[in-house]
């Protein structure tokens, strides 16, 4: 099996910057793919972003913002996340599957970090 550990969330002001790493553990994390999610108070748990094996895909609320990067030898998933927004604000997780069709569709992943706490101020 996997395990995830994130870092990086924080506080933050309007159109600031912050970098979330999720390091992962076990054996053959190249295998996986990798993907983050976000949940705001009151709301469903939304799909950020994702890297498979030859793709990166985005949610339309992020896209040209966030970039998310593997780092396979590190064993390390990063969200690079630019022109940061108040409605950012939530808590991040990093979500790890063999089998993510769809790949917005949270169900479809195995393991999860713990979640990371990310507010921007305006």
């Amino acid at each position: 099996q996997v395990q995830l550990v994130e870092s990086g969330g924080g506080l933050v002001q309007a159109g600031g910057s912050l970098r979330l790493s999720c390091a992962a553990s076990g054996r053959t994390f190249s295998t996986y793919a990798m993907g983050w999610f976000r949940q705001a108070p009151g709301k469903e748990r939304n799909f950020v972003a994702a890297v498979t094996w030859g793709d990166t895909y985005y949610a339309d609320s992020v896209k040209g913002r966030f970039t998310v990067v593997r780092d396979n030898a590190k064993n390390t998933v990063y969200l690079q996340m630019n022109s940061l927004k108040p409605a950012d604000t939530a808590v991040y997780y990093c979500a790890a599957g063999r089998i993510v069709i769809p790949v917005h569709d949270y169900r479809v992943y195995e393991y999860w970090g713990q979640g990371t706490q990310v507010t921007v101020s305006s």
